[in-house]
């Protein structure tokens, strides 16, 4: 397994649109960055902050071993969950007593990375009391903010993003190749492309381009909006309807606008532009939280409007630079802007559609997280944690609003019941029991099928998280309204909580007594779900107490049942347990083919719990099979998995002392050193690599240099080995046959395009290029 520097490590997203300009800022953040560990980017809303971090974050990947790392905090309204969103963004699940503040520290302070917190002005205490907090205790991590206001902690270094350079009033801009000097109009240009492909800028529309950029204060939001009117209007039309704009809006004033109000002018605009429909539904659209698929539009959003319209007017205001179009895991969905999504809340607000639009909202999703748990024991399932995944932020929205009062709790107690499934196979135990205990003390009614449910899974929530008094005090309570409605399924459910429970304070004869009862009752039901959790936990009582044939009874059970259904999940988790148990007997061979087939389904749902125990389990099998640097490797892996989750050890409490047993038969083999070089080579590993080395799929993963040369078009790989060759444009125009100005601007490309700032760094790129290719 190699040291990962070189690859795509991070979730930085894919640039949808070119980047333009932005030479001299971006040279000034990584200088920034060199020498302090916080930089702050502010500026006004629509100057391109975010855009501008998210480059430089690309650029200067390959110097951050264990990558680049992006937290929107944009759609974030609780200044409590700062900490939650930054563990969610690098995948990390929840720990187990500690905090989520201390899983972070831990996490970073070994880690070599740079973190960026986007849109942090409507938070800045929390988030500057948790940058101080990290850049403290995690020595090789670095911060990238975006703020209106710079955060005021010591050794913040801070960049007024400005807007993007244009001509001054009466100045001409020298056209070659339909591209001039400044950023605005070349901005312009690129977005006007899109509208109109044979569009440039020539001698005869130069004046008035710049002086739209003049008119927009050279905001890329703002310039963006305007280009893609090109569509409709020619550049003077769309020159002239700035012009009346602006004059009215100075009227009775001294001066321009500010900027602000230029942007707020300029999407303005953009809805006066828009047909009614477009309006209605722009509006509408502020109601998601993050992005949303067309099926949520057209549930939520339609009122009056057919589908055909809802579907024309979400295709124009992409085209309108609206809404933008993402693609994730092979399904389209939408997202607004932050800048616009508050100026559609604005427009919400004045129809008094708001209050009811939420509560359309929250009944949708609610419906969306019940098929989901109904559909979970079917070939569908992967399909619906890929959904639930991409729908969290919208969720959380819904479980928000059931917070209201008394009468909207119980749909939210429906949705946080129904998302049991997920949350514990996404190892969020302390979400779930977060909002549950919310929902449960708003709700505060009658004894109902539903408040049992709810105690149900915070007793088996809290068991896994390791907090047993809390679990078993939502046992006892559940116990008891179980025994006054005198309802079968709630007499259950309480007794597999009850199971649980037991299970983790390991007195396992009383767990299968519990869970053999609750089984008797979701087997008469036909509860596949529910049946299958028991079985699940019958297996690991049984197996902890010894008896071997009830647990693999269980196991085989849940087995045929899972592979009928086409079920992925809980047949891995059955699987895994299986080859765990299977080596505690003694039969290796048998476990390391059961925990491979385990590893498998983990790695087609991104079951992160369940891989991190298998690969743990290949490290052992490694080292029996006398191959103890793999082992190492493996062991590092499984470690970095671990803390990504919550661990196994409150179900599998032997686990941490074979791991013992096994590190320090690899120690005494390699020797400390080499033991820890390896290790810490799998601890950087990447999910997907590590589950490949773990299935002997590759003897080491793939190394991939997304901004290397082939990155660059072959015009510009000619151009580079000219450069390196020490030649100057004019010289490399001669060579070429091209002019000196077309010589000028593929050099800037490639500085662009490499993150570089001079012609020496493309020299010594190259020839590290050429180096790694020989190997």
């Amino acid at each position: 397994m190699p040291p990962v520097g070189k690859a795509r490590v991070g979730n930085l997203p894919y640039e949808l649109t070119s980047f333009v300009g932005r030479r001299r800022e971006i040279a000034e953040v990584r200088s920034l960055l060199s020498a302090s560990r916080l930089v702050t980017l502010t500026g006004v809303g629509g100057v391109g902050k975010t855009r501008l971090a998210l480059r430089v974050g690309a650029d200067v990947g390959r110097a951050f071993d264990d990558g680049v790392w992006s937290v929107g905090l944009g759609e974030l309204r609780d200044p409590g969950a700062v900490v939650d969103a930054v563990l969610s963004a690098l995948k990390l699940r929840e720990g187990w007593d500690d905090p989520p503040e201390t899983l972070l520290v831990e996490y970073l302070s070994t880690r070599k990375l740079l973190l960026i917190l986007d849109n942090c002005e409507h938070l800045i205490e929390p988030v500057a009391a948790l940058a101080e907090v990290l850049l403290h205790t995690c020595p090789d991590l670095r911060i990238l903010a975006t703020s209106r206001e710079a955060l005021r902690i010591g050794g913040e270094g801070t960049l007024r993003v400005q807007p993007m350079t244009m001509p001054k009033v009466d100045e001409r801009s020298e056209v070659v190749g339909g591209h001039v000097r400044y950023e605005a109009m070349n901005l312009f240009a690129e977005r006007a492309m899109t509208a109109v492909p044979a569009f440039k800028i020539t001698e005869n529309n130069e004046e008035a381009v710049a002086t739209i950029c003049r008119r927009l204060d050279g905001l890329p939001l703002a310039i963006e909006l305007a280009a893609v009117r090109l569509r409709m209007m020619s550049v003077e039309q769309i020159l002239q309807r700035l012009a009346d704009r602006y004059t009215f809006l100075t009227t009775g004033n001294r001066g321009a606008p500010t900027r602000q109000q230029t942007l707020l002018w300029c999407i303005d605009w953009s809805y006066e532009l828009c047909s009614s429909v477009e309006q209605e539904l722009w509006a509408r659209l502020a109601v998601f939280s993050g992005g949303f698929a067309l099926d949520a539009v057209e549930g939520i959003c339609a009122r009056t409007m057919t589908s055909e319209q809802i579907v024309d007017a979400v295709g124009s205001l992409i085209d309108k630079s609206i809404l933008v179009r993402e693609e994730v895991a092979g399904t389209v969905r939408y997202r607004l802007l932050e800048t616009l999504r508050d100026y559609a809340m604005e427009r919400l607000k004045e129809t008094g559609e708001f209050a009811s639009l939420s509560q359309s909202h929250r009944d949708w999703y609610e419906h969306l997280v019940l098929q989901a748990e109904a559909n979970w024991i079917s070939a569908r399932q992967v399909e619906w944690v890929v959904r639930l995944d991409a729908e969290q932020s919208n969720i959380r929205s819904a479980l928000q609003f059931c917070l209201s009062g008394p009468s909207e709790a119980n749909p939210g107690i429906r949705m946080a019941v129904a998302l049991y499934p997920y949350w514990r196979a996404r190892g969020l135990l302390r979400e779930g029991m977060r909002w549950l205990a919310q929902l449960l003390a708003v709700e505060g009614g009658k004894p109902s099928l539903e408040q049992i449910k709810a105690l149900y899974v915070l007793s088996a929530l809290s068991g896994l998280h390791g907090d047993r008094e809390a679990s078993a005090l939502y046992a006892e309570r559940g116990c008891g309204l179980a025994g006054l409605l005198g309802n079968r399924t709630a007499v259950a459910l309480m007794a597999d909580a009850a199971g649980y429970h037991a299970l983790v304070a390991q007195d396992f004869s009383t767990a299968t007594e519990r869970f053999e009862s609750s089984l008797v009752v979701f087997r008469r039901d036909g509860d596949q779900l529910h049946m299958i959790w028991s079985l699940f936990g019958l297996a690991l009582a049984s197996a902890a107490d010894g008896d071997w044939m009830r647990s693999e009874e269980c196991q085989h059970e849940i087995q045929a049942l899972t592979e009928s259904r086409g079920e992925s999940i809980y047949r891995g988790w059955s699987l895994r347990a299986a080859g765990m148990w299977a080596w505690q007997r003694g039969e290796h061979s048998g476990a390391k083919g059961l925990v491979r087939q385990a590893l498998e389904l983990a790695r087609s749902v991104e079951d992160r719990t369940s891989a991190a125990g298998c690969i743990e389990v290949l490290s052992w099998v490694a080292a029996e099979e006398g191959a103890p640097r793999r082992a190492a490797k493996l062991m590092g892996a499984a470690q970095t998995l671990s803390q990504t989750v919550c661990g196994s050890g409150v179900i599998y409490p032997q686990l941490p002392v074979q791991h013992s047993l096994f590190e320090q038969k690899i120690r005494q083999t390699l020797g400390d050193r080499a033991f820890t070089e390896e290790f810490r080579e799998g601890i950087r590993a990447q999910f997907e690599d590590a589950a490949a080395y773990a299935l002997k799929e590759k003897s080491r993963p793939d190394i991939s240099d997304e901004s290397g040369f082939t990155s660059l078009t072959r015009r510009e790989k000619q151009v580079a080995e000219l450069v390196a060759q020490g030649l100057t444009n004019r010289a490399i125009a001669s060579k070429l046959v091209i002019s000196h100005r077309t010589a000028q601007g593929h050099v800037e490309h490639i500085l662009i395009k490499l993150g570089f700032t001079s012609r020496s760094q493309i020299a010594a790129w190259l020839v590290e290029q050429k180096q790694r290719d020989k190997h």
